[in-house]
């Protein structure tokens, strides 16, 4: 059932939806007009005003909140940083590792959530992968079966970005917990689209930009940080904001700041954290939970007509707890980049990918003001592209 049944108000409040039919939010999303908004209000504000205005610090409190509420945090878990590169970065250098150590991670995730613990090596830590059946195909079993006595951490994607696959983040977080390991997320393939909590999946460590599911700006997120890690994981980035600066005079040492704001070392992207804010208060509005039956609604009226049309569905089918709004697919007889090619031309955004094979393949990636029609318009491009 359609979460905007007025079409004029659906088009009004994602302008994108006027003229084409974007179907890449697993990539970069377009904005919506009260994000735009939102951003653009402050903007103007600071050609009257001082930037950082009166209401600028009030703002950023709010939203260190709607971010706490969307992933059963408290706000003083929250620092306010983009894009989720930095924040994954900043669990892997802040932590106090030894030589043998070792951390679990997934080498066929995105590249922001590989790099900062291979980087690791150099410090002595051993970086071991999992291997799944399938891409992303992340099982509590295969990562109880991978741990050793040595494995600290625990780093992994809620779901994956090339086929969608969503991870038991609860069954997971609970077996890493009983055995005192680390988890670390990355989120943003996740957070907007389907529920997440921080305390039922014993989540350590959790980043996410904005700008895919969430609805948001680039280079502004969530950064997470459980309480009781706070002396775990130290910050490595240091600014006046982050450590304790008198009248922005400095100490002889160095002493944070008692809450996540202690892993944001200077000025804030403001313009990102009040869009965001517009965002996540939308999303929440509308309910997570409700977004993610749409989601699936979605995915379920496409994936048959794809098959139908001689596609192969690469990740998890309809009717798998793994499955999310992400359809990644590709065709025996027609090229996946020329199929592109013939959707860009219809106005239609979606995103080419390429395996480690060189394959090319499509990803759609509706979110919940996409219509079944626009996906039969989008089907009926490919039937006439496929020779």
């Amino acid at each position: 059932m359609t979460l905007f049944p007025d079409e004029a108000q659906r088009r009004a409040l994602f302008p994108v939806s006027r003229d084409q039919i974007f179907l890449a939010h697993a990539g970069v999303t377009a904005l919506p007009q009260f994000v735009a908004d939102a951003a653009c209000d402050y903007t103007q504000q600071s050609a009257r005003n001082p930037q950082e205005f009166g209401d600028v610090l009030r703002a950023v409190k709010e939203t260190r909140q709607v971010c706490a509420q969307l992933i059963g945090a408290q706000a003083d878990e929250i620092a306010l940083l983009g894009p989720t590169s930095l924040g994954l970065s900043l669990f892997a250098n802040g932590l106090d590792w030894q030589p043998g150590d070792e951390v679990l991670c997934y080498h066929g995730d995105y590249p922001a959530n590989v790099y900062p613990w291979i980087d690791l090596r150099r410090r002595g830590v051993t970086v071991r992968y999992l291997e799944p059946q399938g891409p992303g195909e992340i099982t509590p079993e295969l990562v109880a079966a991978a741990l050793t006595p040595k494995t600290r951490l625990v780093a992994l994607a809620s779901a994956h970005f090339f086929t969608g696959y969503r991870i038991d983040l609860e069954a997971i977080g609970s077996l890493l917990h009983d055995r005192g390991i680390l988890f670390s997320v990355d989120a943003i393939q996740t957070l907007g689209a389907f529920s997440l909590d921080v305390e039922k999946a014993h989540i350590d460590f959790l980043s996410a930009d904005a700008h895919k599911w969430m609805l948001g700006p680039l280079a502004i997120g969530i950064v997470y940080v459980r309480k009781s890690n706070f002396e775990k994981l130290r910050p490595t980035l240091l600014g006046a904001w982050n450590v304790v600066s008198p009248q922005f005079n400095a100490l002889d040492e160095i002493r944070f700041v008692p809450s996540a704001q202690r892993y944001e070392p200077g000025v804030l992207n403001i313009a990102g954290i009040l869009g965001m804010r517009s965002a996540l208060e939308f999303l929440q509005k509308l309910g997570i939970g409700a977004i993610s039956t749409r989601l699936l609604e979605l995915k379920a009226h496409l994936v048959p007509k794809l098959e139908e049309m001689g596609f192969q569905i690469l990740g998890p089918g309809i009717s798998s707890p793994a499955a999310s709004s992400i359809t990644t697919f590709r065709h025996r007889h027609a090229g996946s980049a020329k199929l592109f090619a013939a959707l860009e031309n219809a106005k239609i955004i979606a995103s080419l990918r390429y395996d480690r094979e060189n394959r090319d393949y499509l990803r759609f990636s509706p979110h919940c003001y996409n219509t079944e029609a626009e996906l039969d318009a989008t089907l009926e491009v490919l039937r006439v592209a496929i020779p």
